[in-house]
Order: structure tokens, then sequence, then C-alpha cells
């Protein structure tokens, strides 16, 4: 054993000696972590999945590098022998002829258990370290397989000299958590059952980071397809349509397949590498940088878990934004659901090729499309691959968290309830902007614009935007939520239950909506509030969109002195930008103008500029919902009984919480609305009342109370669109508008009260909020929908007309109560 030792040795470092220049060159590593966890108080021992040289090269060259141990260094802790500190799990032996000898790390480790055991003091570590070439699938064979895939067998001399050729500059050194050989002697095993235990975890390990870097197998598409035709679901949908169009199954079966070659994505290593090249130039031509937050949260997923990425969606630049960072991260691009629109030509081939598949907005009236859907995801899915959807199913034009689609997270449960091999982790992703690429569109979407279709011609146009500056993008990784974990709360038998193929659980449903709304509040607590947040959450609630440059400087400073004292979630960052430089940093970027005054510069917006800074206002509303809802009750109240504060929030709360998917119950909020109101008091904007529970604001002429009315801005629209439901309600009367009847006249209502009174921007009368107030009306029973499908409620509307009449001026009330004709017998609610 010792001579075998010594030939390993010397062999290595004549390979590090001479070739180690060479290596300098050619190989350009990516090390993750960064600063790997080396105990600095115990010898470790690293061990690699294979004695290739190469890979015994590189881990030098990175630990060299990083002033860790040295491989290639005896270990000094073992007496009598020369064994390195390194220890290979797979030999190859041969020179012609190779084959694989799997017993030979076995003596090594035994001779590591027993060193342990003769010294007790000794506490000696193995550190797995994975080293990648490149990260190509396993897809095709031939050739191309053995030139451009870092494959699961093990490669020979040749190809591995290939791999460093080609794929030495794309090169990923992951180091894994160190095992203790003194807890694995604790289990009293023997050395030879230790070491074979030891060597099995090993195995498990490589293999499971293995498909955590490179994905999982990928067959053919072509075969990937063929196996989709002949699944029974599409075979039983096949045969069913030809039935009922009366159309051979021949003829339904091709159409079939065009379904199947229209959605399924079609892989390519190369153009992934390619991309990502392309991309980090990219980013650096239009951005300022992007900041990444709390990547942990990736990178901490347990090894064999499925990912499913499901980012808010702001821009087309968020496709190509989280597969970027996955990638350079050491995880494999996954496979995103687009909207077939941007199946187009040239564009929707290099989609397809970079893990996109394409879905058409709806197909419940399509059942063959519908089964061969539903079967592709279904066979992705059990393959492991990592997949990415947009949970809000289209970009956001107003900012807004839009509602949930259900539609992708039902499907990929009922994979996972079928299947079961691995464990699935959804991984909520916030986008952060401080300009956007499409924010023209979006601004004319709002004023009433058709949205253009994605063309060609269109694409090419997008290219002057690579002339322009879009500032920073903030992108945070949520908390991950384990699916096993939620189905468990949500219908704790679950794991007991094996649906029938095909069949729809009872729970599923009513499972499925709180997932969407854990995704979406997930996601709120990554936000980070980036300058351009702040400016426009500030200016915004100035009467004319202007302010003087110290007012406004000391509203962002209040912010976020707001923001650190009472943080929404501990996963929210916000900048650390002085406020005076972030005024300057707005005005850089065109989205506020300086306006010299012989009393001071003021900072304004135009019409345009407004409606801009509204979608970035709109992005952290959740943030600042607490504390403008605090200041709300003080607009037309110097005084306010804080238990009276503390019922309208009980009553208000959950539409707040749904419509802006807040994380608190509502006794949480309760206590956080204490908490904001013990801090208004420390910054001044609250005063010290001499009757125990009455809240006291300054007077109006004060800078304070100035302070306290802007801050109060942030969510008044959202109480302005709940008080007009409710009066058009009561002013109809029960049992006289439908549900649509009743959103198209809460637009049209607020729409002209945009107009006459300048209230907000277009999101204002989006009739989706709109949509979405009165389906909770419904859900908290306060409406009801008769036989006649008209709305009918009790006495408990009246309640929320008292409230309103306290947070909102009588200007307000008025001009919202005169829209609309009221009927007979409502002379009292008007007197109201």
């Amino acid at each position: 054993m010792a001579a075998a030792h010594k030939h390993r040795l010397s062999g290595a470092r004549l390979g590090d000696s001479l070739f180690a220049p060479v290596l300098r060159w050619l190989v350009r590593e990516r090390v993750l972590p960064t600063t790997p966890d080396i105990p600095a108080d115990q010898p470790v021992c690293y061990v690699l999945e294979s004695d290739a040289l190469s890979s015994q090269m590189i881990l030098q060259k990175v630990c060299r590098a990083a002033g860790l141990p040295l491989p290639f260094e005896p270990l000094s802790e073992v007496p009598g022998e020369r064994l390195r500190r390194l220890v290979p799990l797979q030999h190859l032996r041969g020179w012609i002829v190779r084959r694989t000898d799997w017993r030979a790390h076995l003596d090594d480790l035994s001779l590591l258990l027993e060193t342990c055991e003769a010294d007790p003091e000794l506490d000696l570590r193995l550190i797995p370290v994975s080293i990648f070439l490149g990260r190509a699938r396993d897809k095709e064979a031939g050739w191309f397989k053995v030139l451009f895939s870092e494959n699961w067998p093990v490669a020979g001399r040749f190809r591995r000299l290939i791999s460093v050729l080609l794929h030495g500059r794309n090169t990923l050194v992951r180091f894994s958590r160190p095992i203790s050989l003194r807890q694995a002697l604790e289990e009293d095993l023997g050395h030879p059952r230790t070491a074979r235990k030891i060597s099995r975890l090993l195995r498990v390990h490589f293999r499971l980071t293995r498909t955590a870097v490179i994905g999982p197998d990928l067959s053919h598409r072509r075969t990937l397809i063929d196996g989709i035709l002949r699944s029974r679901r599409v075979r039983e949908m096949i045969r069913a349509e030809a039935e009922k169009k009366k159309q051979s199954e021949r003829r339904v079966r091709k159409r079939a397949r065009g379904y199947a070659l229209e959605i399924a994505a079609d892989y390519s290593h190369p153009l992934i590498v390619v991309c990502a090249r392309i991309l980090r130039w990219f980013w650096n031509r239009i951005y300022d940088g992007v900041r990444v937050h709390h990547l942990n949260h990736l990178l901490n997923v347990p090894k064999g878990a499925e990912i499913i990425y499901v980012p808010c969606h702001r821009s087309h630049i968020d496709y190509l934004l989280i597969s970027y960072l996955v990638y350079d991260n050491g995880f494999p691009v996954p496979h995103i659901a687009a909207g077939v629109n941007l199946n187009m030509p040239v564009a929707g081939s290099i989609i397809r090729r970079g893990g996109g598949f394409f879905l058409r907005r709806s197909f419940a009236a399509n059942p063959l499309y519908s089964a061969v859907f539903h079967e592709y995801v279904d066979t992705i899915f059990s393959r492991g691959v990592a997949m990415e959807y947009f949970i809000e199913g289209g970009r956001s034009r107003s900012g807004r968290s839009l509602r949930p689609q259900t539609g992708m997270l039902a499907m990929t449960v009922r994979s996972f309830l079928r299947h079961r091999q691995r464990p699935v982790v959804f991984l909520p992703v916030y986008f952060g902007y401080e300009r956007l690429v499409e924010g023209n569109a979006y601004l004319s979407e709002l004023s009433g614009g058709r949205k253009k279709k994605e063309t060609l011609a269109g694409l090419f146009r997008s290219f002057s935007i690579l002339k322009q500056k879009f500032g920073q993008v903030d992108v945070g990784f949520g908390r991950p939520l384990n699916l096993s974990q939620h189905l468990s709360a949500c219908h704790p038998g679950w794991a007991d239950e094996i649906p029938a193929d095909g069949a729809r659980p009872p729970w599923l449903s009513a499972a499925v909506d709180e997932l969407a709304e854990g995704v979406m509040r997930g996601i709120n607590e990554a936000a980070a509030v980036n300058p351009i947040n702040l400016v426009a959450v500030a200016l915004l609630s100035s009467p004319r969109n202007a302010m003087a440059e110290t007012d406004l400087v000391a509203q962002i400073d209040l912010l976020r002195e707001l923001m650190r004292e009472l943080p929404y979630s501990s996963l929210t960052a916000v900048t650390d930008l002085p406020a005076a430089d972030i005024v300057a940093h707005a005005e850089r970027l065109g989205v506020v103008q300086r306006r010299a005054d012989p009393l001071g510069d003021l900072i304004v917006c135009d019409d345009t500029q407004a409606w801009r800074l509204s979608y970035f206002r709109n992005n952290i509303l959740h943030l600042v919902a607490l504390y403008s809802w605090c200041a709300c009750v003080f607009r037309n109240n110097v005084t306010f009984a804080r238990e009276d504060l503390l019922r309208m929030g009980r009553v208000i709360y959950p539409f707040l919480k749904d419509e802006l998917f807040l994380v608190w119950d509502t006794p949480q909020f309760l206590a956080a609305c204490q908490d904001c109101l013990a801090l208004f008091e420390r910054l001044g904007l609250l005063l010290p009342s001499d009757q125990p529970g009455l809240l006291k604001r300054a007077h109006g002429e004060t800078f304070q109370a100035l302070q306290l009315r802007l801050l109060s801005r942030p969510i008044f629209s959202s109480l302005e669109r709940f008080y007009i439901t409710v009066a058009l309600l009561v002013k109809n009367g029960s049992g006289q508008l439908s549900a649509p009847e009743l959103e198209t006249l809460c637009q049209l209502t607020a729409r002209r009260l945009a107009v006459i009174y300048a209230f907000d921007t277009p999101e204002f009368f989006d009739r989706r909020l709109f949509k979405n107030f009165i389906r909770m009306l419904r859900r908290a029973g306060v409406l009801e929908t008769a036989e006649d499908g008209k709305l009918v409620y009790d006495e408990a509307l009246e309640i929320v007309i008292q409230d309103a009449k306290i947070v909102l001026s009588k200007e307000v009330r008025h001009a919202i109560w005169q829209l609309t004709p009221a009927p007979p017998g409502s002379d009292r609610l008007e007197a109201a």
C-alpha cells in the first residue's frame, strides 16, 4: 500500500510541476462557495469523484490560490505512510483498455479511520470537491457529446484533454461541507463497514451534485415527443378526439405531434454558453450593475431537490436575467414556460434552445392540446428538470403584483403526486428595476392603447436600447417553499393517498390556491428598495408631483428610517445611498427634473414621468402599507382614538392583505400597528396626549404634519377604490347589480373621477382591482349572490360607509357620491 501511495504522490507532483503553467493559462475556474468551509483546527483530506489528473491539478491550483492545504501534500497525520490529502473515489486502470476500479479508495478510507481511532484527539475531515469542465447536459451520442458535454460517465484521457481545451475557461469547482470521520467511528460498525458506508454516501453526494449542476439526463427531443404521444393520457385523448370529430386517429395523432413540437424545448448547451457571454456584455452595456440578494436561498437548496423558480414578471429581461444568474452560480438553466406569442422567427428558436417551452394563453377549449401540454410538463418534471414559470401569467403593466394564475402550479402539484421521486422546492424571485426597457409600451397600454404584438421587426427595433442606460437591477431570492411540507399543512393525509391516473383530489384546489398566495408573499418578502422606488413614493405623494428638494430629501430619509426601524421582512433590502445622492441619481436617469427657484430648487415630474414613476412606487406598496395606513387616519383628524384605529384596521386589513399580498395575519397586523404608532411618537410625527388612549398629530402648518400627510398617500387610492365600490352598491341598493355590472360601474366612475379631480394614475381605474375587491367582499360574506345573479348585502356595509367618513375628506366623499344618481330612499346615506 505504501508503495502505491508513493507512486501516486510522485506522479501527481511530476504532473503538477509539468502542467501547472499550462493550466494557469487554460483554466479559469469559479469556486463555490467563494470561501470554502475548511476547518483550520483539524486536518482535512479532499475527495474527488475520479482520479483524473486534470481534476487533481485544478484542485491543486485552486487550493494554492486560496491558501488552503494542498492536495498533493503528504498527510502527515498518517505515520509511516506517504498518503496525500486526496482520495479519488474512482480509479481508471490500464493504458489502452480503461476499466474502473471501484474499491481502491476503500483502503485509503480504512487507513484514515485507523489513524483517527489510534489518536482520540484527531478528527480527520473529508471535503468532497466536484469539478466540472463546461456543464452541458447529456443529450446526444457521438463526438458532439465527447467534445461538448460534462458527462455522467468518467471520461478517458483523450476526452478529458479535449474537455480541458474546450471548456477550461468555463470550469466550476464546488466544495461541499466536511464529513467528520470521528463521528463516523462513533457508530462502531468496524472499519470495513464504515469505509463502505462513507463510500456509498460520497457516491450519492457526487451524483446529486452532478444533477444539481448539469441537470438530469435529457433524451433527444424527438424521443421525448414520441414518449408523450405513446402515453396513455394522450392516446386516450387521440381516440376520443377522433370519435368526436369523425376523423382518423392517424390525422389526430399528427395534430397532436404538431402540438408537441410547438410546445417542447430543444435545449442546446453550446447556445447557453454563447448566450451567457453575450448577456454578460449586455448587462454591462445597459445596466450599472445587477445586485443579487439572498443567493444563499438558492445555494442551500438540498441536493436532489427539484427547483421550481416562480418569479414576479416585470419585463422580458426577467427571462434572460434569471437564466443567466442560475447558470453563472453553477445550476442548470431551467426549462421556462413562455407565451406562444414569443415563438416568432429567430427569437423563438433561440428561446427554445435556451430551455424555453411554449404554451398558449388558454387551451381549455382544446382538450387534445391540453392533454399534450400536461403530458409534456409531467414528463420533464418526472426527469427532475428544473422549471420556471411566471406565476402572475403576464407582465405587470402597473408595477403592482397581479393575482396569481394557478394553472402551472396545479400541473406541478399533480405531477408531484404522481411521481414523488424527489423533493420539490418552489423558489420565489423578486425583480426590481430602476428603468424599464418596455416603459414606453406600458405607458401606451395604460393610456388606452392596444398591446402591440411581438414581431421580428419589433425585436430589431429594440436594439436601440443599447444606446441607453437603465440604472441598476435588484434580484432577490425568497425563502424556498417545500411542497411536501405545504401539502402536509393543507391536507395532513396526502402522502397516504395515491390518486388515480389523471384524477384530481378534492383538496387540491384549496392547496394550490394557498400555495399561490404563499409564493406571492414570498416574492414580496424578497423585495429590494432602490433609489427610484423611494423617490417615487415620496414625490408622488405631493399634490402636484413637485417638492422642494430639501423636503424630498427629508421624506426619503423618513421612509428609510421607518424601513430600518420597523422592516416589513428580514429579507427586505433597502438602498444605503444617501438621500441627496438618491435624488441626483433619479435626475441622471431622467425620471425627475430640477427646477431652479430663488427659495430653493424644486424637484418635479411631468404627467408622463409621474405615470412612469407610479410603476416603481407600486413595486413597494406592500412595504409602506403599514406606515401609510397608520398615517391615513390623521389626514383629516388632529386626534384619534387608538382603539378606533385598531378597530378600523381589523375591518380594512383583509382587503389590503388580499390586494397587496401582505405577510401578516390580522392579529400580527394590529400588533405591527401598535409598533408603528410607537415609532411615529419617537420620530415626532405623533405628539404626547393628555388623554390615555388618544393619539394626536402636530398642527397642520408644521413640517411633521406635512410628512405624516405625505406618508398617508401611497395606499390612499386603495381606500378610495374601496369607498367607490361600497358607495355604488349602497346607492343602487341590495339586489340591483350583478358582479360584472358593478365592476363596469366602478371602473367608469373611477375613470371619470381621475379625469375631473386628477385622483391618480391610470391604474386607479384598473378593472381587475375592483374585481378583486368584490371577490373579497363575497368571500368575507359581506356580499352574497342571489339566484338571479344580483349582489345582496346587509347593514355591515354601512359600517364601511361610516369609516370612510373618517378617513376620506368631505370633498372626496362628495365627488364619489355625486357621480351616480341615488335611488329612492337613500337620503339618509347621502346625508351621512
